[in-house]
C-alpha cells in the first residue's frame, strides 16, 4: 500500500467525518492500520464485545500503539470516537458515498507502557434529537493520531477503526387511507399505529410518507403515546411512488416499511 493512500473504505469514512466536522481536512489523509514503508507507528482498535443488543449497549474500547519495528509505544494520546452511519437517500444514481456520519467524541486516551489504550464500558446507542431514518446497525468506531499535533502535516496521522454490531428488534406499522385512487389536488390521509416490541415506548416515533421517488422526507409526523399517527398531503401530478417509513427514536429498534396501495391517476412519467 503506498505510504498515503487510505483504503477505499477507512478513505470514504475520513472523507465524511471530515464533512462533518470530525476530522480537519488534512486528517483525512491519516493512514490505515496496515504499516507501510517509512511509518513510524502502527494503529490499531478493537472492541469488547463486537455486537450489542437492546439489553446490552456497551462494549470495552481497547487499542494499541506500536513503532515500525513492533515495539509498544507509550504516551501517545490517541482521538476516540464513535460514529453512527445512515446509507445516504441516493435515488438519483451519483457516485457520492453510500454513508453519513454521525461523529461522537469517546476521549483521547494516552497509550501506557505497554502501548495499549482503553476506554471502558462505551455506549454504543444514538445520542441527541436527530432522526433515526435510514440508520446502519452498524456502529463504527475510529481512532486517529497525528503524530507532531499538527493536522495540516497529515503525512504523520494514523487512522484506524472497528465496526460494532447492533442487534435490533422488530417494530410494525398498520395503516389505513382515505383513498386508493387519487388526482393531483386530492388530500390523500393516512393514519394507522406503530407497534414496538416489549418495554419499548412507541411515542415520538416518526413516520414519514414519500409521494415522489426523489423525496423521503417532505412528509412527516410523529406518533402520540399509544403510537397513533394521523397525517395528510395534498397529492401533486408528479406523486407517482408511495411509501409509510418509520423511524423509532431507539437505534435497537428496527423501522418499519409498507408501500401504501394508493394510485395517482393523473401522474407524470418519471
Amino acid at each position: 500500500m503506498p505510504r498515503n493512500t487510505l483504503p477505499t473504505r477507512t478513505a470514504a469514512l475520513a472523507a465524511l467525518l471530515l464533512a462533518a466536522g470530525a476530522l480537519s481536512a488534512p486528517a483525512a489523509s491519516a493512514r490505515s492500520a496496515d504499516a507501510a514503508p517509512g511509518d513510524a507507528y502502527v494503529l490499531n482498535v478493537t472492541t469488547n464485545p463486537t455486537g450489542t443488543d437492546h439489553d446490552n449497549r456497551r462494549v470495552d474500547v481497547t487499542g494499541t500503539v506500536t513503532k515500525a519495528d513492533g515495539t509498544p509505544a507509550p504516551n501517545i494520546p490517541v482521538t476516540v470516537k464513535e460514529v453512527v452511519r445512515f446509507t445516504t437517500w441516493n435515488p438519483w444514481g451519483d457516485p457520492i458515498d453510500p454513508n453519513y456520519y454521525e461523529p461522537r467524541e469517546l476521549g483521547t486516551p494516552v497509550s501506557d507502557a505497554n502501548g495499549k489504550f482503553t476506554i471502558p464500558n462505551v455506549s454504543i446507542d444514538h445520542e441527541g434529537a436527530s432522526s433515526l431514518l435510514n440508520a446502519e446497525h452498524e456502529v463504527q468506531i475510529s481512532a486517529l493520531y497525528d503524530e507532531d499535533g499538527d493536522l495540516d502535516t497529515p503525512q504523520d496521522g494514523y487512522f484506524a477503526d472497528t465496526t460494532v454490531g447492533v442487534e435490533t428488534r422488530s417494530s410494525t406499522v398498520s395503516y389505513q387511507v382515505n383513498k386508493r385512487k387519487v388526482k393531483a389536488g386530492d388530500i390523500l390521509t393516512v393514519q394507522g399505529r406503530v407497534t414496538t416490541p416489549e418495554g419499548v415506548d412507541p411515542y415520538d416515533t416518526e413516520v414519514f410518507l414519500q409521494t415522489y421517488w426523489e423525496s423521503q422526507y417532505d412528509v412527516k409526523t410523529t406518533t402520540e403515546h399509544d403510537g397513533f399517527f394521523v397525517m395528510s398531503v395534498r397529492v401533486d401530478s408528479d406523486d407517482n411512488k408511495f411509501v409509510l417509513r418509520t423511524a423509532p427514536r431507539d437505534l435497537y429498534v428496527a423501522g418499519a416499511e409498507k408501500t401504501l396501495p394508493v394510485t395517482n391517476t393523473s401522474a407524470t412519467s418519471g
